[in-house]
């Protein structure tokens, strides 16, 4: 039935900072961009090397999504890496604050979580 993930949707508050963090910082590859006059919104289809993809919104007036405490729902968005400290090493270049690098107890992978401009949270985890 499923095949796999193909997209997950974020809505920004700044369109045009968190397009630069996707694009310039993550390194996402931009598909498509397009203007929405209508709903004064922004549609930014962005695609990862193995084919996923994210949609970028921007919607005026979106209330903050609520990430501490943890709200039911999704949780994060797992972003998967072959050398964690590299991409920490990375990030930290354009002061993004990322938590200590972790090894999951189960799988004895490496993983660490930072957070979008939005505060979105986001992990590293390598495979």
């Amino acid at each position: 039935m499923l095949l796999g993930v193909h997209h997950a949707a974020i809505i920004c508050a700044d369109y045009h900072r968190s397009k630069y963090f996707y694009t310039e910082i993550l390194g996402l590859t931009i598909i498509a961009e397009n203007y929405r006059a209508e709903r004064d919104s922004y549609k930014l289809d962005l695609a990862l090397p193995d084919g996923s993809q994210i949609e970028l919104f921007s919607f005026p007036q979106s209330p903050p999504r609520p990430s501490y405490p943890e709200a039911q729902g999704l949780r994060h968005l797992a972003f998967k890496v072959e050398n964690i400290e590299q991409v920490v090493a990375h990030l930290t270049t354009f002061d993004i604050e990322v938590e200590p690098i972790r090894v999951d107890e189960f799988t004895g992978k490496k993983f660490t979580f930072f957070n979008d401009p939005d505060n979105l949270p986001l992990e590293l985890y390598q495979i």
